[in-house]
């Protein structure tokens, strides 16, 4: 927990000047709609797109919205923005699916390795479909967890049914939270502090869970001594 939460917080501290969100968002112009819907579909479905700052886009992207910058209904931006989400998730799990074992076994990969698969399929069994919706809210690993997906098999239906839920709650929610906060003055100059809270409220049920099994096997262990 401690790792992803710590790849989390250091990307968006390490951002280059030109991947700030609102500097991004104004450098495209008139095409801003257009250009953070490929964003979002990039980070969710390739791999390359780990870099991008989507959180902290989603956010600025409704206060945008709410100043009038980007002239369009919230409630379309919201749909297009999770429509893309879900696509890009559809995505990441074909590449996956299809060329991810070749990627993953090579034995010279730094990046992908079996063990990755092996862990998240595990990580899939343990925590159930709702680490799907909570990978979502983390940085890089939202990314990387769509394609690990398809390479574990998991089932499509199930993966599919969460990824829409997750995109939802991410793509529509973080929009929708910039819209709402983003006119208070403090929330607007502290957006990173903002997402880097929701960072940490989106893997303390996962922090939870692995407490709570940790505490399981103990006691199973101190009954199998006894």
């Amino acid at each position: 927990m401690l790792v992803t939460l710590s790849l989390a917080t250091t990307s968006l501290a390490l951002a280059p000047s030109w991947l700030d969100p609102e500097q991004l968002l104004r450098m495209l112009g008139p095409y801003v709609l257009a250009g953070l819907c490929l964003i979002i579909f990039a980070e969710c479905g390739l791999l390359i797109g780990f870099f991008l700052p989507g959180d902290s886009l989603l956010f600025t992207a409704g206060l945008f919205v709410a100043s009038g910058i980007i002239d369009t209904p919230i409630w379309l931006v919201c749909v297009l923005l999770t429509v893309c989400a879900v696509i890009g998730n559809m995505v990441g799990y074909g590449i996956g699916y299809k060329v991810g074992p070749a990627l993953f076994n090579k034995p010279d990969s730094t990046l992908f390795r079996r063990e990755y698969v092996d862990k998240t399929h595990e990580f899939f069994e343990h925590y159930g479909p709702r680490a799907i919706v909570l990978a979502r809210f983390v940085p890089i690993v939202r990314t990387f967890i769509t394609a690990i997906a398809g390479v574990a098999r998991m089932d499509p239906r199930t993966y599919f049914t969460y990824s829409i839920v997750g995109g939802i709650a991410w793509a529509t929610g973080v929009t929708l939270l910039g819209f709402w906060l983003g006119r208070i003055p403090f929330v607007k100059e502290n957006v990173e502090a903002m997402l880097i809270g929701i960072v940490v409220l989106s893997v303390l049920p996962i922090g939870y869970e692995y407490l709570k099994a940790r505490r399981r096997n103990s006691k199973a262990e101190r009954a199998g001594r006894a």
